[in-house]
């Protein structure tokens, strides 16, 4: 047995014999890089690393962390910008080895375990000229995403990640295993879509697929000005519903697709998604081409799996970042945009855009947990910087910019928040939104079990 220093005391042998799937103590081979996660600031130390091989194995783990009280995390890609996915004395549980997909091609749905990643399930049903809507980065897991919202490259097109979820199998708090949908547990699957992983362990999940071919999408580069930036989310936020953007204003880099006089310089490193046909694509592309000359311009037909391919090597940095919903980027903000990243002393700090609306803003703001449907522009601020430099600069610049470009009440997203706290996470859900989840919360997990999360706690007295 390995007695921890915290709350209880973990039964490693008993452990290894009643799961299917693979447990890692410490002193195991294997143990420093099974508990490492995307983010090296969240440098953690868990007691057992269990990695389970179905729903069963889950419940037993859930069912360990029940028993000894100590802190529970559960990860799927280990993306967590605020290291939910990491313990220090507590139990991980790592769903990595769930990759179970079952495409029904005719139906246009799939069955998808946790353990994939939005990658390799956009990989794997790409071959049927398929896809749904996940995010914009290849390694994330497709539970975390899912479960929080997911706002990519089909966002405008069709919606929210959640806006494709038909139904979830999930392991509670108690240990019982949940099929939850529209006609089966209908506030369990309500709470699901937008509350995160707050309500149980998604051991499977159906998705909607749409089909994907033709497609036209890649990078444009443009000079970063006032003008430009707010030319540029006006014509998004202009374009046929086909057409998602994610643009990054930052300093371009030395990369090879940009010419040298453009290095160092403000650029607006915008990432095109266009779903449907090519000749359309291409004029709806025109605008957002003609908002300035372009630096680079790289957009083109191509295979919607080609959007998640590559990506910079950020190595081993720190972030400060926040999150929000604003509804309009006129010049003077972007201006403000500009002035907050020429002052900035990380490494490398990044405003990225991305312009909503279309389908997205088509589904009824109580239709999901979720509910910020009518936002028109997600805005996230990044400060990245070394190690060994001191964080409070950084977080207050991110902090600084946030309060210029607010527009109203404090509006943000759960997916990307990070370590900001119990008042940034409220403004993820409106007031009658965040009643309802407490509630769900306090008959799926009165104790609070999975609150290695941005947590929504159990609502008070009796349901």
């Amino acid at each position: 047995m390995l007695r921890t220093d915290t709350l209880g005391t973990i039964p490693i042998d008993a452990l290894r014999s009643d799961l299917r799937g693979s447990v890692i103590a410490p002193g195991d081979l294997g143990y420093d890089e099974a508990r490492k996660v995307s983010y090296g600031e969240f440098d953690r130390w868990p007691s057992v690393i269990a990695r389970p091989a179905d729903e069963a194995d889950v419940a037993r783990v859930i069912a360990l962390a029940r028993e000894t009280g100590l802190e529970l995390a559960v990860r799927s890609g280990g993306h967590s910008l605020a290291g939910h996915s990491a313990t220090d004395g507590g139990i991980v549980l790592d769903l990595a080895a769930m990759k179970g997909l079952e495409i029904d091609v005719a139906g246009r749905t799939a069955w998808a375990q946790p353990g994939l990643t939005t990658g390799e399930y956009t990989t794997a049903v790409a071959g049927h000229g398929l896809a749904t809507g996940f995010g914009d980065t290849a390694s994330v897991g497709i539970g975390g995403i899912t479960l929080g919202g997911g706002i990519g490259y089909l966002v405008r097109k069709h919606g929210l990640t959640i806006d494709h979820l038909l139904a979830a199998e999930v392991v509670t708090a108690d240990g019982q295993h949940l099929v939850a949908s529209a006609d089966t547990n209908p506030d369990l699957f309500w709470a699901l879509r937008g509350g995160g992983g707050n309500f149980g362990v998604a051991t499977r999940l159906k998705f909607r697929l749409h089909e994907i071919d033709p497609f036209v999408g890649g990078m444009l580069v443009l000079p970063a000005t006032p003008g430009s930036i707010a030319a540029f989310a006006a014509a998004a936020g202009e374009a046929p519903d086909e057409l998602s953007t994610i643009a990054a204003i930052m300093t371009a880099p030395p990369a090879p697709f940009l010419p040298a006089e453009a290095h160092g310089k403000r650029v607006i490193l915008a990432m095109v998604a266009y779903a449907g046909e090519v000749e359309a694509g291409l004029r709806a592309v025109a605008p957002l081409r003609a908002v300035a000359t372009p630096i680079a311009d790289l957009v083109r037909p191509m295979r919607y799996t080609e959007m998640f391919q590559g990506g910079p090597e950020i190595g081993d940095v720190r972030l400060a970042s926040r999150t929000l919903f604003i509804d309009t980027i006129d010049q003077a903000l972007a201006g403000e945009i500009l002035e907050h990243l020429a002052a900035s002393t990380a490494t490398m700090t990044v405003v990225q855009i991305r312009v909503l609306g279309g389908a997205m803003a088509r589904v009824a703001d109580d239709a999901t947990a979720f509910a910020h449907r009518r936002s028109r522009i997600l805005v996230t601020l990044a400060a990245m910087f070394q190690p060994t430099d001191d964080r409070g600069p950084h977080q207050a610049w991110a902090e600084s910019l946030a309060r210029s470009l607010r527009q109203g009440e404090p509006r943000t997203f759960v997916n990307l928040l990070g370590t900001e706290g119990p008042d940034w996470i409220r403004a993820a859900y409106p007031d009658r939104t965040w009643d309802r989840l407490t509630a769900i919360k306090r008959r799926y997990d009165p104790t609070n079990l999975f609150r290695l999360n941005h947590n929504i706690p159990p609502a008070a007295g009796t349901e």
